[in-house]
């Protein structure tokens, strides 16, 4: 039986997936999926730069705005609805193109993840709680390390509710998160053409901090701010680069402009961790966008290795 066909795009922040995206959507009748895992939320728009309607350019778009900001999201759920969701589209006579730079769960869709079922008990959750509360997240970092340093490669120290779930896995299970993270099956579950996006590290750098300037201007801080006066404290959602940075601020812990500059600093280590995390888990093909007078002529040769990889005929642009 043939495999699904897919296209799936990948890269680390501000290295220029939505425009090529939409460009390969045209070309090849595709629907596209949102691969970030904070896209998901609504109302977090201008943080997680989320593609706004113009910029869709008429083309359907999937797992934006599908849950509340106080609502948890597992790559395990985005799993399952990203599957469902390729299979749907593929029955419509259309390709996925997943789009996003999450690695672990967009790896999670393509090869044969299978997650835990490990509920834990409330018990060893608070008293994890409670020690991050009391002695600050990078306490139970430390604790991660010790146990599953392969996991805590992947999870930001700050990132509370992942970092508890790895060490609930250890603890109940005396298996590391990353064993059973591993897929069951190096093969891959789909005919998948895979595409990466790379830059020359000091212009993707400007291109962060630019970015970060323009959402500053959009009203990010406004957009936080008001999940702020919601009271959002121990949500999922606040965790994401943007957002945390500035709750610091609010509460007086440090100025604007030091809030500025640390949530410059994270995304450029978070683009370096994507970076990294793609090369060393996923086989892709590389494509170099450091010199953008060529964006075109890079364009058109990713377009031919997606045609190439699966035997498609492109829309003439």
């Amino acid at each position: 039986m043939a495999k699904q066909q897919c296209i799936v795009l990948i890269g680390p922040t501000a290295v220029g997936k939505t425009e090529l995206s939409i460009h390969l959507a045209k070309k090849f009748n595709a629907e596209i999926i949102s691969g970030d895992s904070m896209q998901v939320y609504k109302g977090m728009d201008i943080g997680t730069a989320k593609i706004s309607k113009e910029e869709m350019a008429g083309i359907p778009h999937h797992l934006l705005d599908i849950k509340s900001p106080d609502e948890p999201f597992s790559v395990a759920e985005f799993q399952q609805i990203v599957r469902q969701k390729i299979g749907e589209i593929g029955k419509r006579g259309r390709i996925p193109l997943i789009v996003g730079g999450t690695g672990l769960y967009i790896q999670s869709v393509l090869y044969d993840y299978r997650f835990p079922d490990i509920s834990g008990d409330g018990a060893y959750r608070r008293e994890l709680e409670a020690k991050a509360a009391q002695e600050g997240p990078e306490a139970l970092y430390r604790m991660l390390e010790k146990v599953d340093p392969k996991s805590a490669e992947t999870i930001h120290p700050h990132n509370v509710r992942r970092v508890i779930r790895a060490l609930e896995i250890y603890h109940f299970s005396g298996k590391t998160a990353f064993e059973y993270h591993k897929p069951q099956q190096s093969e891959m579950l789909y005919d998948a053409a895979l595409i990466g996006l790379t830059m020359d590290r000091e212009k993707l750098y400007a291109r962060i901090n630019r970015r970060v300037d323009d959402m500053i201007e959009q009203g990010l801080v406004e957009e936080v701010r008001h999940l702020y006066g919601r009271h959002l404290r121990d949500a999922q959602s606040i965790q994401a680069i943007g957002y945390k940075e500035l709750y610091a601020y609010f509460d007086g812990y440090i100025t604007f402009e030091e809030a500025v500059a640390q949530l410059k600093r994270n995304t450029r280590r978070f683009a370096k961790r994507q970076l990294t995390w793609f090369r060393n888990k996923m086989k892709m093909e590389w494509f170099d966008m450091t010199d953008e007078s060529q964006k075109q002529k890079k364009f058109q040769e990713i377009s031919v290795f997606v045609a190439g990889k699966l035997q498609l005929k492109s829309n003439s642009l």
